[in-house]
């Protein structure tokens, strides 16, 4: 295990990087990213801030990271979804994959995405970027993957692969919402349940 050494009042002090910033990740899904002080933030890590700007830089950096910790362990279903044989398929990996992650005891409610993009970001506007251009790269993997299954016949005429993938990706950053506003997991099993029924295509 990595071991980084930094100083407080004299005394030598090691932490785990790796440690660190899962925690920050933590508080900045339970916090948003402005709502995250950076006391609050080396509390959770159990470090200095000087600590905290030497292995990490800023505050912004620091969420960028923290971003990129969360797309590798909290979304790694949305590959695995997209490779599913049927559009419909692809539809109910990502609601239940979502559905998991923002239902789970042991994690902060809602996505921290669509979390970061609601909130009030007047002093943090780069992040807003940030977090949209992730999400516009996402959205392009799965226009992409609907117009392959248009081209296979998996979708009835009439149906646009990009008015789905926008269907779709608003059908869940909704339940990432309510998910943050305490729905529960039994409401937002209904709404995946519906939103299947209603799937065009097998």
């Amino acid at each position: 295990m990595e071991q980084v050494a930094t100083t407080s009042r004299g005394r030598p002090r090691e932490f785990d990087p790796a440690q660190a910033l899962a925690a920050a990740l933590q508080v900045f899904w339970r916090r948003g990213y402005e709502g995250a002080s950076i006391s609050e933030l080396t509390e959770a890590m159990g470090i200095t801030r000087p600590s905290l700007y030497a292995c990490f830089g800023n505050k912004e950096a620091l969420f960028r990271q923290a971003l990129d910790l969360y797309e590798t362990e909290k979304l790694c279903y949305v590959k695995t979804a997209l490779e599913a044989p049927t559009a419909r398929g692809v539809a109910e990996r990502l609601l239940r994959g979502s559905l998991a992650i923002q239902c789970s005891d042991s994690e902060p409610q809602g996505c921290l995405g669509v979390m970061s993009t609601i909130a009030g970001v007047t002093e943090a506007d780069c992040i807003r970027d940030e977090v949209l251009k992730r999400r516009a790269s996402s959205n392009a993997a799965l226009l992409a993957r609907f117009c392959q299954a248009q081209e296979e016949g998996d979708l009835p005429d009439g149906i646009e692969p990009d008015a789905l993938a926008c269907y779709l990706s608003t059908v869940m950053q909704g339940m990432a919402v309510q998910a943050s506003g305490g729905a529960s997991r039994d409401t937002l099993e209904k709404l995946v349940q519906t939103t299947l029924a209603m799937w065009p295509g097998r």
